[in-house]
């Protein structure tokens, strides 16, 4: 088991934050991979934590006291299985994530396109169901293999069976509660449509709104792919060194997911989505009891999905803000990202997102929720 000398996180996390772990382990293969959890299990109460492209962890100042085990397993194949005019890839965790969508495109695959320029490994698509533009992973995934915490037994789940939700899972560490199932992946397979690589008309709404395409326009997914990734930079979502806009985990704020009630109390300019459609009842009344009166429909409150970037621009934390004397700053390209400057700690990092939290609490009564996982980090 190729146990290796531990490099400091922030050389390892998008970040840029975080101090050398105890121990690590760098599982290049899935025997590897599946051993070295195997071990550290089996040690007990040892802290650890598994690293793909450290694109959604803040790490903390102080050395992690624990096991970091490194998933560098990579590669795809197609596999038998898959519907007419589909192609199923089955990927390894450590695959790169925007590399395996290159090359689908490159293919004339459809079904992962929009989520181009999402920094990170594959591994990490189910845990938060990643999505962007009109796409998640929950509509081209088909199963996982994963390796149990409590058993170290490896099985094949359902992609039904994961809970796969708005940037969620049943796999998904939230911030301040554990996992429903401890779980890490080994693998996951797709099924990708084949669409070639010639214009045509894109169904899903969602996409065609997210990207200004006409319900009659004809796109390429190498169109798609482009557009995105233009659209991506100019947020600073797309890695580039010499940037410190996208020294960052991305979106640092879930959009909050609140009652039918709360969304009223929000300024009507504040974006809003409702989570479940709004359908209307048809009442089916047999003659035979038909006394004249149709009852007045049940109201079901529904939740709504608000944005969590209007609502801290709105709480007055403007792009770029950042605290007195920190290295860490609200991106001046998207407000919902944390940026390290150069050289900030994770402190620095975790003192500007409890700022912005306490903003957005105090002006309009919503706790944001990190969506990074925070390793020896409190907020």
């Amino acid at each position: 088991m190729p146990e290796v000398a531990p490099i400091p996180l922030r050389q390892l996390t998008t970040l840029r934050v975080g101090a050398a772990p105890e121990r690590m382990i760098d599982a290049h293969t899935r025997d590897e991979l599946v051993a070295a959890l195997r071990e550290v299990w089996a040690a007990g109460d040892e802290p650890w934590f598994v690293l793909g492209g450290g694109s959604n962890l803040l790490a903390g100042d102080e050395p992690f006291p624990g096991t970091v085990i490194r998933i560098l397993t990579t590669g795809f194949e197609t596999v038998p299985g898959a519907p007419d005019g589909y192609v199923r890839l089955r990927v390894e965790a450590g695959q790169n994530w925007d590399e395996l969508v290159a090359w689908s495109v490159s293919q004339g695959l459809s079904g992962i396109e929009a989520m181009s320029g999402i920094p990170g490994t594959t591994g990490a698509a189910p845990i938060q169901n990643v999505g962007a533009y009109g796409q998640e992973i929950v509509q081209t995934l088909v199963e996982v293999d994963l390796i149990d915490a409590e058993t170290g037994d490896v099985s094949t789940v359902p992609a039904s069976e994961l809970g796969l939700g708005p940037r969620t899972s049943v796999l998904k560490n939230h911030y301040g509660a554990a996992p429903q199932r401890s779980a890490v992946v080994l693998s996951l397979t797709l099924d990708l449509a084949r669409v070639g690589h010639e214009p045509r008309p894109v169904v899903d709404a969602r996409l065609r709104s997210a990207l200004g395409i006409a319900p009659d326009e004809a796109v390429s997914v190498s169109w798609i792919r482009d557009t995105v990734l233009a659209i991506r930079g100019g947020k600073g979502m797309v890695l580039d060194e010499p940037d410190h806009d996208t020294h960052s985990a991305g979106s640092f704020f879930n959009n909050p997911i609140v009652s039918e009630g709360v969304a009223q109390t929000l300024p009507a300019e504040c974006p809003r989505w409702p989570m479940t459609p709004t359908v209307d009842a048809v009442s089916v009344i047999p003659l035979s009891q038909w006394d004249g009166y149709i009852p007045p429909p049940s109201h079901v409150e529904t939740q709504v999905k608000v944005s969590a970037a209007w609502l801290i621009e709105n709480a007055g934390l403007p792009k770029g803000f950042k605290l007195p004397r920190s290295r860490a700053s609200l991106s001046t390209k998207h407000t919902l990202a944390l940026t390290n400057r150069g050289g900030a700690t994770a402190e620095e990092i975790g003192e500007l997102a409890r700022f912005v939290q306490s903003r957005v609490a105090s002006e309009f009564g919503i706790v944001l929720m990190p969506e990074p996982v925070l390793v020896g980090v409190e907020l």
